[in-house]
């Protein structure tokens, strides 16, 4: 998996799909530390041990390094997406529900975390590992990075087979 970069400087600060998704009784937001068990074991639960670990580190920074999707009257976690976590400047990893997919949520939480990025003073962001590259280059116009085949997730401890 390569890494993408993501000029700052060149993001429409477009957050139309908040109000979208309000009107959905969905709100973008960003946790507080009392969640911070609930929101991991949720991650764990739907994504991975991997990303749950990244999510903590998120907890651990003030301000809190994500944002959080939910449908407010059910109080159900329905997103996140973690950023400046696994190394500076990164963006990732981020999710939504399967359930929840199609709505816009991941494009309203990748713009919010790249403009936490901005307001932190970075100029580029780095999405890591990435799977779908489509998506990033279309919202964001991220752009590969040549010669990142070999990046900081190449040496990771691994899981077994049968965990996540």
């Amino acid at each position: 998996m390569q890494d993408m970069i993501v000029n700052l400087e060149q993001i429409k600060w477009d957050f139309s799909e908040e109000e979208k998704l309000q009107s959905l009784g969905i709100i973008v937001r960003k946790p507080i530390a009392p969640e911070l068990d609930q929101v991991s074991r949720w991650i764990a639960n739907h994504f991975s041990a991997y990303w749950s670990c990244e999510a903590q580190v998120a907890f651990s920074k003030a301000p809190v390094g994500m944002w959080v999707a939910q449908r407010a009257v059910e109080n159900e976690l329905v997103g996140f997406a973690c950023f400046d976590c696994t190394a500076r400047g990164f963006f990732g990893p981020t999710g939504v529900s399967e359930s929840a997919r199609g709505k816009g949520i991941g494009k309203a939480l990748l713009l919010r975390s790249l403009f936490s990025l901005k307001e932190l003073g970075y100029a580029y962001a780095i999405i890591g590992g990435v799977g779908p590259f489509a998506y990033y280059e279309k919202v964001v116009g991220a752009q590969i990075i040549a010669g990142s085949e070999r990046n900081i997730y190449n040496h990771m401890l691994r899981y077994p087979k049968n965990k996540k």
